[in-house]
């Protein structure tokens, strides 16, 4: 469908991509991943068109279809109601609505068969083009991504860039291109959007090319990975897990072929030392100079992983009670948030607090730093000395301060070396301190704010979307940061890899009251799975008149225990054939035969896909055995 090949692409002397090549079939699925700065916004963009290459060339075949969604459509505003905007995807079918529209007009004064030939012509091709389900569809994609009924006549132009961009993400799914490519689409969308789009992704009929920061959505969503480094496009076939495993056994693999052609390297330049100067050697010697020209050099392996080696500390433990919520109560006008509501907030307490967006997150973050104003009762506890990170934070920087100064500032009493360590764990080395906050992009500006946030020697910290901006590595460097501290935090995100790596506690507002879960968030997933079972089916009410006795007893269970066994038994079996599949995929003498592991992996799927429908089946009877 589309074919990359030998591309080359440079700017001024920096080299983004050189000779990489890539194949996307009509059906693949695939994450491009890489650090900030590695060019994948410009890979989307040279396949869109927008751009060309420098070297090389970029194919696709006639009835390849593109669409494109990226950061620069947060600007696009226009006075028409969003159902508008999202619609204007079926313009051919719309088109066809409007010439329908116009010949039955013409029919109302003059009436005869050639305006009804051509009447039914286009009610023919506007069946064929579902033309009677358009707007159902679109109404339903929108309300799927966070709109509400109400909001679809209202206009693109009164929302904000987040709401403006799930428009342009549900006309892009409406025009259904055979190709999509998607530059981070989960960032303007909440936890429950991200999850909807999931599902829409995993039935959807073309390939799509997803640039993320989100694992979880990854490794849901696709099936192949594709690292932009070293100016290569590194092809995984399988999910994000996938791609860390065989990443960490590749990297394994050429570290040993680096090391022993490092061995062989000093045997033959120690040869040529030793017996360059004896005529009877000469050939040897010559010999073994053109064998060290001609040896193809193995790189060593780069670690782009970042281990954080320092301890956040705090002056002042808090009490035992860090904060207390006692009848709280927040409105916007009509608009209802927290009524009456009670929470506890304890010492060393990891909370996430999570949900759709507009249930009043950030309010009550700044309800709790008590820079909100509220009803109701916010006590803090002995010794409480708080940190509040949000995206504000970043435009409170001083743009004409170098990094270092600007941590220097925060009024900490560390050392510049100490301070020099803290931003190195924020991936700024050497120089880079010493760049100006303005020339920072919005990543590099979210690590300076969380750096001074983590500095703070706040024991409560409050944080709001702290994930931002940030590519994976930095995400793990927060995730081991927030897992050495020591103190109390609680933090709003949907990201839910991240949530899983460092929270104890959920919070979620439900009814304008804080309900809380004390557990990790796989233990809060699984838990709210099972709320969402649905109830079995009662019968229908019948009138006391008609109601007759049953003549014979029920069934027994004996035929859903036996089910149950079968179903048990099946599943057990499909574990061992997946795990026997994972183990193939990572020998290392599979690990470059593409199409064997291409092959392994659609079983790999295919079979997660069997166990997840008799995990299902087996959960079903074991309610209905419970009942």
């Amino acid at each position: 469908m589309v074919s990359i090949d030998g591309l080359g692409y440079f700017i001024g002397d920096r080299v983004l991509y050189k000779d990489a090549s890539l194949f996307i079939g009509p059906r693949d699925r695939i994450g491009l991943i890489g650090l900030n700065g590695t060019g994948k916004s410009t890979l989307l963009r040279l396949m869109n068109g927008e751009m060309s290459p420098d070297q090389g060339r970029i194919s696709k075949s006639k009835e390849t279809t593109v669409g494109f969604l990226n950061q620069d459509l947060l600007s696009y505003q226009s006075d028409d109601p969003i159902l508008e905007v999202a619609m204007q995807a079926f313009d051919e079918t719309l088109d066809l609505q409007h010439k329908m529209d116009h010949i039955i007009h013409q029919m109302e004064t003059n009436y005869n068969d050639d305006l009804v030939d051509k009447l039914t012509r286009l009610q023919e091709q506007f069946e064929r083009a579902e033309g009677y389900v358009i707007q159902s569809r679109a109404e339903e994609l929108l309300e799927g991504i966070g709109f509400k009924t109400n909001d679809l006549k209202r206009p693109l132009k009164e929302f904000s860039g987040g709401w403006r961009m799930r428009v342009m993400l549900a006309k892009l799914l409406l025009e259904k291109p055979s190709l999509l490519l998607l530059d981070e689409p989960t960032n303007h969308l909440d936890l429950p959007s991200i999850q909807w789009i999931e599902q829409y992704l995993l039935s959807y009929d073309g390939a799509f090319i997803i640039v993320s920061h989100d694992r979880t959505f990854l490794n849901r969503t696709v099936n192949k990975i594709v690292e932009v480094s070293g100016g290569k496009l590194n092809l995984y076939p399988g999910n994000y897990d996938f791609y860390e495993s065989e990443k960490e056994l590749r990297n394994e693999i050429q570290q040993n072929a680096f090391e022993n052609q490092q061995q062989q390297i000093r045997q033959t330049e120690r040869f040529i030392t030793r017996f360059r100067a004896k005529s009877t050697k000469a050939r040897q010697v010559q010999s073994k100079i053109k064998q060290l020209d001609k040896m193809e050099k193995i790189d060593p392996v780069v670690s782009d992983s970042m281990q954080v080696n320092f301890k956040f500390n705090f002056k002042t433990k808090s009490g035992r009670h860090v904060k207390r919520l006692e009848d709280i109560g927040k409105s916007y006008g009509d608009l209802k948030i927290l009524e009456n509501t009670h929470i506890n907030l304890e010492r060393e307490d990891k909370v996430a607090l999570i949900g759709a967006n507009g249930k009043g997150k950030s309010t009550l973050l700044r309800i709790i730093a008590e820079m909100e104003h509220f009803e109701g009762k916010v006590e803090t506890g002995h010794n409480v000395i708080t940190s509040f990170y949000a995206q504000h934070q970043l435009d409170a920087l001083d743009v004409q301060h170098e990094i270092l100064e600007e941590l220097k500032l925060e009024g900490t009493g560390k050392t510049e070396q100490e301070l020099r360590n803290v931003l190195g764990c924020f991936l700024f080395s050497d120089d880079e301190v010493f760049k100006k906050i303005k020339v920072l992009s919005g990543g590099e500006k979210s690590r300076v704010a969380l750096a001074k946030t983590l500095i703070s020697e706040s024991n409560f910290l409050l944080l709001d979307e702290p994930t931002n901006h940030l590519d994976m590595l930095s995400v793990g460097i927060l995730v081991q940061a927030l897992q050495q501290y020591e103190g109390t935090f609680l933090l709003v995100s949907h990201d839910r890899h991240f949530i899983s790596q460092v929270a104890n506690k959920i919070w979620w507002i439900q009814d304008h009251e804080i309900k809380e879960y004390p557990g990790t968030y796989e233990e809060y997933d699984w838990w709210k799975s099972k709320q969402r079972v649905p109830e079995i089916a009662k019968p229908k009410s019948v009138p006391a008149a008609r109601k007759k006795t049953p003549s014979k007893k029920p069934k027994t269970n004996n035929q859903d225990e036996k089910k149950l066994r079968q179903l048990e038994q099946r599943i057990s079996e499909k574990e061992a054939e997946i795990t026997l599949l994972q183990d193939e995929m990572a020998k290392p003498e599979n690990g470059t035969d593409l199409e064997l592991l291409t092959e392994l992996n659609n079983k790999f799927e295919s079979c997660k896909s069997e166990l997840d429908q008799l995990t299902d089946q087996w959960e079903a009877l074991m309610i209905r055995l419970e009942e």
